[in-house]
Order: C-alpha cells, then structure tokens, then sequence
C-alpha cells in the first residue's frame, strides 16, 4: 500500500496516527506546505520501503525511530528546514 500526494496544495502538520498505517509501504508527500515535525510514529511503519517529504516547511529534528525502519531503502527529506542526524 502507497500513499502518493504529490503537489496536491496539502497544509497542516502530518498526524501521529500515520503510524497507524501499518502495512504502507510508500510515503511520498513532496511539494505541499506540509509543516511542524516529523512524528515519531513513523518508526512504527515497519514495511516502509520509501519515504519522501521533500519540498515541505518541516523542521525540527529528524525522529531517530526513522532508523529503526529496516525495510527503508529511500529517504528524500531535502528542502525542509530539518537538522541532525539519524
């Protein structure tokens, strides 16, 4: 399951319920107006295999439970205001 929003004018913080999503695979939210954190809950997105969240206003640090995601292969932050590590 994938969820692909790219340049679709979304606002807002992204929720912490995203780490509901259990079985998504892909995440890209690129070019919206997306702002606030990441939430950490996106470490519970164990079958993730791509995120990407380019092109936002998020900042803050990157959630370290980004490297607990084993299944990760693509991560696309830039263009954000995010500092640190993983």
């Amino acid at each position: 399951d994938w969820i692909y929003l790219w340049g679709d004018g979304l606002s807002g913080t992204i929720p912490g319920e995203i780490g509901l999503l259990s079985s998504l695979t892909r995440l890209y939210l690129p070019g919206n107006n997306l702002e606030g954190t990441i939430p950490t809950e996106i470490g519970l997105l164990s079958s993730l295999t791509s995120l990407g969240l380019i092109q936002n206003n998020l900042k803050g640090s990157i959630p370290t439970e980004i490297g607990i995601l084993t299944s990760l292969e693509d991560l696309h932050l830039f263009h954000n205001n995010l500092e640190g590590g993983i």
